[in-house]
């Protein structure tokens, strides 16, 4: 029986993510910019989080040489902007606000969070490449929804239906 790579996708779109704009700048001193939802964290000591890259992007070979990114964790109110740093061959930084962060990547105004991080470790992912960060700076700010990936559409949260998990479990001080 053919893996069915359609259906695979299909169900991996099960999986509600947050959206992130990674932004570097690449070796010839340009600004480079990707939406994704494949960000994680992976570790508090040191501090590391994760990112995959296509193989076929563009992006791919200046990300690997920069000396530094930023993930930047997108609003509600930021789906222009993860349409915009979703294609290629686009004047992605057109109308774009943003300042330099660790190593010149860009920090989106607006953006919930941003984590600033230099490279950690690369590793071979199939048609993917994952970078690790280690976060050097970091800031977060609170009031808006998160912008929110499932079943291949964007999404908000619905505010009063919080609840608070019962993990990750709490580790001794």
């Amino acid at each position: 029986m053919a893996f069915d790579t359609k259906a695979f996708r299909q169900a991996l779109s099960q999986f509600a993510t947050g959206v992130a704009v990674i932004t570097a700048r690449g070796p010839s001193d340009e600004a480079i910019g990707l939406t994704m939802s494949s960000f994680n964290s992976v570790s508090l000591d040191p501090p590391l989080v994760l990112f995959s890259v296509d193989r076929r992007a563009m992006s791919l070979e200046p990300m690997l040489a920069a000396r530094g990114y930023a993930v930047n964790i997108l609003s509600r109110s930021q789906e222009e902007l993860a349409n915009g740093f979703a294609k290629s061959l686009s004047d992605k930084w057109a109308d774009v606000s943003h300042s330099l962060g660790h190593a010149e990547a860009p920090l989106l105004h607006g953006a919930l969070a941003h984590f600033e991080c230099e490279p950690y470790a690369h590793h071979d992912g199939g048609d993917h490449v994952v970078f690790i960060g280690r976060v050097v700076r970091f800031s977060a700010r609170s009031g808006e929804e998160p912008l929110v990936f499932f079943r291949g559409t964007y999404r908000g949260l619905t505010s009063g239906d919080e609840v608070e998990p019962d993990w990750p479990p709490l580790l001794p001080s």
